[in-house]
């Protein structure tokens, strides 16, 4: 498939996460709460989760935003669900890796969020793609080293 082929269909995905986003609203069972925003650009993220026993029962997010940040937090919630919190702050750790352009762990299947690869090419709009997932690690942090 060539580069321009690949880079519509990249952009096909993000545009759909954005207009049809998976998980938006916010979780009524009293789980997990952390709002970020990105000042510079005025994306806000308002992230909840359950996790139970060491695992991401369920997550969702509100907030606004430009495209690629509200299509990131609608694909970090379909990832991270199921998997366990060091299996979800591993695949944060390698989506800023990308996002940094370096070369992606092989042995993770990041599914959708590879349509992110290109925002690598724009320095300004990392923050947006990963302010979810700053949200997300920010959360777990919090539940596996309560303060």
């Amino acid at each position: 498939m060539s580069s321009i082929n690949l880079d519509q269909l990249y952009r096909r995905v993000i545009m759909d996460h954005y207009k049809n986003p998976r998980n938006k609203g916010e979780l009524s069972d009293g789980g997990l709460t952390i709002d970020m925003n990105n000042p510079t650009c005025g994306d806000r993220i308002h992230l909840t989760m359950q996790v139970e026993d060491g695992i991401v029962k369920d997550a969702k997010f509100d907030g606004e935003g430009c495209s690629i940040s509200m299509a990131s937090a609608s694909m970090m919630t379909q990832a991270i669900k199921g998997k366990s919190v060091g299996d979800a702050v591993k695949m944060s750790k390698s989506f800023s890796d990308m996002m940094l352009g370096k070369d992606l762990d092989d042995s993770l299947d990041l599914g959708d969020i590879e349509a992110l690869s290109g925002v690598s090419q724009f320095p300004a709009r990392i923050k947006c793609a990963t302010l979810a997932w700053k949200a997300m690690e920010k959360g777990v942090g919090d539940d596996v080293n309560p303060n």
